[in-house]
């Protein structure tokens, strides 16, 4: 009888954990829901005044006159992001490997720690490092080889920043992947001859490839809302980017530079609510998209 009664016991509280996790499943996706309807509602204004096409297409930003060109903001935010996740995905690949598969174990202690202190730093920090060390470099070295005049505040500035901003990040998520991959594997690709870069290239790259593109997926999401240190070192010039060397408009820094001055112009109120939800949009897009190339992925590198 007590063991009846304490498998019951046990049913029942296994039968209301799966039902408390449903409904905080149930509520994170509403959440993200009632977030969306938000953003519609605040944004219905300058909906109704203008076509959606013209908005997203549009290159003239002119709120006063009534001019709402959202097309160089999404490119400038895309170009920081795309340019950031070239510069730090290699960078933290090799460096997760090297940690993985050939650090001395007290560099690993020492890294480790490091890491998570360059992952706890303040955005706005980066920022300042950038407007101090990455803009004059620019404006006064790089620059002058490549254009004749350069304020350093640039589409490159903000693509350096980002992906120094989010190495940390990468690396760690990439060691515990690389940590996960089975030791027999190996050191069975050791024994038939393989060298330390086949194993890694072989075993342990293609083992964590769904995890990596996971990794990057998160990594792109955090630089694309980024606020603050990209506001702080593009320039903030409104226009399609050419070059490397121009400079660039993101949406968050649009949203950020604004929001607080302009909530007496419902118009303009209602355009920032809609660079915030272009912003939210794209990000959903693309993490929608990039579920779907991590399933089949996944399906294509099984071992």
């Amino acid at each position: 009888m007590t063991n009846l009664s304490l498998l019951n016991r046990r049913v029942l509280k296994d039968k209301l954990t799966g039902k408390l996790m449903h409904a905080l499943t149930i509520l994170s996706l509403f959440a993200l829901l009632i977030m969306g309807i938000g953003l519609i509602y605040k944004s219905s204004n300058i909906l109704s005044a203008y076509s959606l096409w013209d908005l997203l297409t549009g290159t003239e930003w002119s709120p006063l006159s009534g001019e709402f060109g959202f097309f160089s903001f999404i490119l400038s935010s895309v170009y920081a992001t795309l340019l950031s996740v070239i510069m730090a995905v290699p960078i933290a690949l090799l460096t997760a490997l090297f940690l993985t598969e050939r650090a001395h174990p007290v560099v690993k202690k020492i890294i480790f720690p490091v890491l998570d202190i360059l992952a706890g730093i303040p955005s706005v920090v980066y920022g300042l490092w950038g407007t101090l060390i990455i803009v004059p470099w620019i404006a006064d070295k790089l620059g002058p080889l490549f254009v004749d005049y350069t304020s350093g505040y640039t589409l490159l500035a903000g693509g350096i920043v980002l992906g120094v901003m989010i190495i940390p990040l990468l690396v760690s998520l990439f060691i515990e992947l690389f940590s996960t991959i089975p030791r027999d594997l190996k050191e069975a690709s050791a024994s038939l001859g393989a060298t330390r870069w086949q194993i890694s290239r072989s075993i342990v790259l293609r083992k964590a490839s769904p995890g990596i593109i996971a990794a990057i997926v998160l990594a792109v999401s955090k630089a694309f809302g980024e606020t603050l240190a990209v506001l702080m070192v593009c320039g903030n010039m409104v226009g399609v980017p050419h070059s490397l060397f121009d400079g660039v408009y993101p949406l968050p820094a649009l949203i950020a530079n604004n929001y607080g001055e302009m909530l007496s112009l419902p118009m303009y109120e209602s355009a920032l609510m809609f660079a915030a939800l272009v912003l939210f949009v794209i990000i959903l897009l693309f993490n929608a998209l990039s579920r779907i190339v991590l399933q089949n992925v996944e399906k294509k590198f099984k071992l």
